[in-house]
């Protein structure tokens, strides 16, 4: 039987008016330095007030507030394991990277919140080269990419071991989901992320057999004719899209890959907008993560163009739409 979300996604309609919109957007945009602009978003709430006012603190402090909401609404956190799995893995990257040089860090620009683990105990697990603690899918990934660093000092190689399985779990996540919005958001990040991987392995002339180890299969592309087209470089790539159902892509593809994540992402919102009609499933809760994830990250694009003194057209030309 299914859940009823319904006060769920009550309580989550009174939030989305909190949402910045395009307006709220060039307002921060307008905001003529980054300290500025911290105020501006100290002002309308962001942030942890006992924290100290910089970029990370308030997007941390943003990320750890949008689950802290969802938690509190349900009870089984596992339906959106589709959207955490990515964290679990950028941590556990980390931390084997971590525990192979031996370095000391500062573990709170290394780690990230949202995932299924807490980051200490994924950074213990590389540490003590146990990950038995884990998910089993992700500990059977941190084994051979710990073992694959220790025995060829490869990070790349690494990389893409982690990598792959996050996706490849990703994709399996969102199958196995029961709501659309759910499963077309994990269809369209692996497809994404494998048109990415298959343009940068052709830029860097990377052979045939290292592109198709690193894309992760799924049933909306074919993996290896998109890894043949890498081989003759982004218009090969963009020439095999036209061919699937990601051809509006191909133009985005061709201008840029900054474009393209454009698209990638929009696409994203314009499915979820239709979520604001629906108040007895999982879907407005599913669209309300996403839409402060599309949030936070349109932020932290302003803040970098103004932290690095980068023209305002910079960071205009690459803003996603907003959910509201």
């Amino acid at each position: 039987m299914k859940k009823d979300y319904t006060y769920a996604v009550a309580r989550i309609r009174g939030r989305e008016m909190s949402l910045f919109g395009q307006p709220v957007m060039e307002q921060l945009l307008s905001c003529g330095t980054y300290e500025e602009a911290l105020r501006f978003l100290a002002d309308k709430g962001w942030g942890d007030p006992e924290k100290p006012l910089t970029a990370e603190n308030i997007l941390d402090a943003e990320t750890e507030k949008t689950w802290s909401l969802i938690s509190e609404m349900v009870k089984d956190m596992s339906v959106f394991d589709v959207f955490r799995i990515a964290d679990d893995y950028h941590n556990l990257k980390a931390a084997i990277k971590l525990a192979y040089t031996k370095k000391e860090m500062d573990r709170s620009r290394l780690f990230v919140t949202g995932g299924r683990v807490q980051a200490e105990v994924v950074e213990k697990a590389a540490r003590e080269r146990d990950f038995t603690g884990l998910p089993a899918d992700m500990a059977k990934a941190g084994a051979e990419a710990l073992d694959t660093l220790l025995h060829t000092g490869d990070g790349q190689l690494c990389d893409i071991i982690l990598d792959r399985a996050s996706l490849e779990e990703t994709y399996r996540a969102g199958k196995a989901a029961e709501d659309e919005v759910l499963r077309d958001y994990a269809a369209l990040t692996v497809a994404a992320a494998d048109i990415r991987i298959a343009t940068r392995c052709g830029r860097v002339g990377k052979s045939l057999d290292f592109t198709e180890r690193a894309l992760a299969d799924c049933a909306e592309l074919d993996t290896e004719a998109l890894a043949r087209a890498a081989l003759n470089g982004t218009d090969a790539v963009a020439e095999y899209l036209e061919k699937t159902a990601y051809a509006p892509a191909a133009e985005a593809l061709r201008q840029s890959p900054a474009a393209f994540e454009k698209w990638c992402d929009d696409l994203i919102i314009s499915h979820i907008r239709p979520q604001k009609y629906n108040p007895f499933t999982l879907g407005p809760l599913a669209a309300y993560i996403l839409a402060r994830r599309n949030e936070i990250k349109c932020v932290r694009m302003v803040l970098s163009c103004r932290q690095n003194s980068l023209p305002e057209e910079a960071v205009r030309e690459r803003l996603r739409e907003m959910y509201v």
